[in-house]
């Protein structure tokens, strides 16, 4: 077995020379303010930086790694230097070669899983690997669960393979491996497969990304393996950590374990940002850091180098809501551009509907591009991916390039694209490449033999798919599984096919939605992405059931297709669009943030069952969303949003209660938002009013008689947002779930409600 410390030998003597010539030219500091100076000065024992939105934390890092080099305090190749993102790791790689050139070869810096990999590659025998094993993607982990599922005959419809995926995942981040997980949940399906699955990767040779950070930890943890802890955490005399409010169980573990040698760990991090929970981060690893590491020091950064003035008092009125937090609080910094930019407030706008707010904005963008901003300068950033489709058609309907970022655009999305499959071969059963799309998905045993089989028939007697598959149904020149299989696919077509004589083009939408167990197997999934994916679909069903513009499912199809032709044109100078979540780390000139609705943002997931922690990520995320903007900030929010075809009424996001009055301008208000106890009311219902209220307080009536369990089942109920409905079920938590006449369904507490 190779030695690690073998492997950055080579380097030795070119880095001490480098050393020496670095000390009598150091001037990297004068470019510091104060803290973050404070923060790279301060090398031994371990550090806390929370580094607020905007002020210079790569620098920080970059700059402190080449102070402790250039100092002579380590060699290159005893710093480890850890990101999240290739792209992060890369960006401060050249940064810090600019400053002490090629000794920044030797550092150990990259992401989490390539530095893992590094040490795993050496020591993969006492894992019971060899060292060229093989990483394994998504797609593979499903299909080799996949697999496993079917040799021990558990039907993939009821556990399908990307629950277990999603949760494999989720326990390797949290630190479980099978055998862990085995010793507290014997005897469940999920913890049996968990170990199947392990043992299978072993006979392969493989891992998965949750196997590099789990499966190093593992071996460093083994007492069997001391030898090899005590090299590593020898080797490693200084750690530095970016984005430490990200790290999961297994990353702070495994840090935690590496620095107890020399204890010099510098985590750099904002508590303030921390939004991933839902992929395992634990905000409690940055909130603990002084528990943790004794002696510990925290240097916070304030000073703001991006936004004006309003812009962070805003931002730093919101998040001192939240309770989980350290505390700071952003202020400009002296003589940044930001500092020299217009202090403009920040404007809220109150608009009737989606479709007026995504006009609004296309609007002002115009306006913004004819006064000297570049497309590229401005940013729309949502809470979900299923805001964006009126965004992107208005953005077409006045010839703005935008693109979409972290994601494809509404219509290129694997769900769409599916839905509309289905509905191209309602509309034209002729339509060989669309049946082909979706005649096995979700699954229903008709597999790649059996699309053969359909397609040399259709080929041989010069007929579609679709009439070969239905004539050999009808001649039983099929049989068994595959049999039912077809001819209920086809049964359903036709039943589509009559009905859309009689039903709107939104309706047989929704049909093809259940009937054809589509939304089924998104619902089985039961993961966040799954979730997203169900919101865009209801996001289709919303557009279709514009009767005006497409009365006829022909018409939605060719507006579909002429939609995409348009989104193959190419730009540089484009807006971006994107999820709140994927702009992280990033900063435009001009934001624009629509969608500011209970319900929508906070999330109704956070409200519902989230519980106090949701809310204050939803916060955080909020935080993050302010903080993206230099200049100018565009908060919209809409009265009402069309929901599987419905109106609902909203009420505006309790967020804009919790943003300073000094800070904002309002600036257009052409309905009444939402206030308690203003009954939720048809659209046509709504009267027009020119004061804005800024009252958004969100709070249950205590006065409500709550159901009771018994006899509840058809109860008719009120909310004061939603109006009256239907109650359908309660369940054991007091939650209720609620048919509303105007809203659809919705899962509420029971103190929000009373009797109709």
């Amino acid at each position: 077995m190779s030695n690690i410390f073998d492997l950055d030998e080579p380097e030795k003597a070119k880095s001490y020379d480098n050393i020496s010539a670095l000390k009598s030219k150091f001037d990297w500091l004068d470019a510091l303010n104060a803290e973050q100076r404070r923060a790279v000065e301060t090398t031994e024992g371990p550090l806390l930086v929370l580094s607020g939105a905007g002020t210079g934390k790569t620098r920080v890092l970059t700059t402190r790694l080449a102070y402790i080099l250039s100092q002579g305090l380590a060699n290159p190749w005893n710093c480890l230097v850890v990101t999240f993102t290739n792209k992060a790791a890369k960006e401060m790689k050249t940064r810090v070669q600019e400053m002490i050139g090629s000794m920044a070869d030797s550092v150990w810096l990259g992401t989490f899983h390539s530095m893992c990999v590094k040490i795993l590659r050496v020591h993969a025998e006492l894992a019971g690997l060899k060292p060229n094993f093989t990483i394994l993607d998504e797609d593979d982990q499903k299909r080799l669960i996949k697999q496993i599922l079917q040799a021990e005959g558990v039907d993939e419809k009821k556990y399908p393979p990307a629950n277990f995926v999603e949760k494999f995942s989720l326990w390797k981040d949290k630190g479980l491996s099978a055998q862990k997980v085995a010793r507290d949940f014997k005897g469940n399906i999920t913890t049996q497969i968990y170990q199947k699955y392990q043992a299978r990767l072993l006979e392969l040779n493989a891992v998965d990304f949750g196997d590099i950070i789990l499966t190093t930890l593992d071996i460093l943890q083994n007492p069997a393996n001391e030898e090899v802890l005590k090299k590593y955490q020898d080797k490693f005399k200084f750690i530095m950590v970016d984005e430490y409010q990200d790290t999961n169980v297994s990353q702070y573990l495994l840090l935690r374990l590496l620095s107890q040698e020399h204890k010099n760990i510098c985590c750099v991090g904002d508590d303030d940002q921390s939004i991933y929970s839902w992929r395992g981060a634990e905000i409690e690893n940055i909130l603990k850091f002084e528990k943790d590491f004794t002696n510990a020091k925290i240097i916070r950064l304030e000073q703001n180098y991006r936004s004006t003035r309003n812009i962070l008092t805003a931002a730093s009125n919101l998040i001192a809501h939240n309770d989980g937090r350290l505390g700071k609080t952003l202020r400009v910094a002296q003589n940044s551009p930001a500092q020299m930019c217009d202090n403009e407030k920040i404007k809220v706008i109150s608009l009737y509907s989606g479709e007026e707010e995504a006009a609004y904005i296309s609007r002002e963008i115009e306006n913004l591009h004819r006064n000297n901003f570049r497309y590229a300068d401005m940013a729309v950033l949502v809470r979900t991916a299923s805001q964006m489709r009126e965004l992107e058609e208005s953005f077409i309907k006045e010839a703005i390039p935008y693109q979409v970022v972290g994601g494809p655009k509404f219509y290129e999305r694997m769900e769409i694209r599916d839905m509309i499959a289905y509905l191209r071969v309602i509309a034209q059963p002729d339509d060989d490449l669309a049946l082909e799309r979706i005649i096995n998905k979700p699954a229903r045993k008709i597999g790649d033999k059996s699309v053969q089989k359909f397609r040399d028939y259709a080929y041989q007697r010069k007929m579609s798919l679709f009439h070969a598959v239905k004539e050999m149904c009808e001649q039983k020149l099929i049989s068994g599984q595959l049999l039912n299989a077809a001819s209920e696919l086809i049964d359903h077509f036709e039943s589509w096919q009559n009905a859309l004589k009689d039903i709107r083009p939104d309706e047989i939408a929704e049909r093809v939605m259940d009937e054809s167990g589509y939304l089924d197997m998104l619902k089985a999934e039961n993961s966040v992405e799954a979730e997203g994916r169900i919101e865009n679909i209801q996001e289709l069903v919303n557009v279709m059931s514009d009767e005006a513009n497409y009365p006829t499912l022909d018409a939605f199809l060719e507006h579909v297709s002429l939609v995409m032709d348009t989104d193959s044109m190419v730009s540089s100078n484009n807006v971006m669009l994107m999820t709140l979540h994927a702009a992280k780390g990033l900063e435009f000139e001009v934001v624009f943030l629509p969608g500011w609705e209970e319900g929508l943002f906070p999330h109704e997931r956070a409200l519902n069952e989230g519980g106090s922690s949701a809310l204050e990520e939803e916060r955080r995320l909020a935080y993050v969303a302010l903080t993206r903007a230099k200049q100018k900030l565009y908060i919209l929010t809409t009265f009402a949003r069309k929901i599987f075809g419905q109106w609902q009424n909203n009420q505006p996001s309790r967020f804009l209660n919790e943003l300073p009055s000094e800070c904002l301008m309002i600036v257009n208000n052409s309905y009444q938002p939402y206030n308690r106890g203003y009954p939720a009311r048809k659209m046509y219902e709504v009267k027009p009013k020119t004061s804005y209220q800024t009252d958004y307080t969100y709070e249950p009536d205590e006065s409500y008689n709550s159901p009771k369990k018994a006899n509840y089942k058809g109860m008719r109920v009120y909310h004061p947002s939603f109006g009256k409905g239907t109650l359908m079920s309660v369940e054991d938590d007091d939650k209720c779930v609620v048919y509303f006449d105007t809203a659809g369904r919705k899962k509420i507490y029971a103190s929000y409600l009373r009797k109709a």
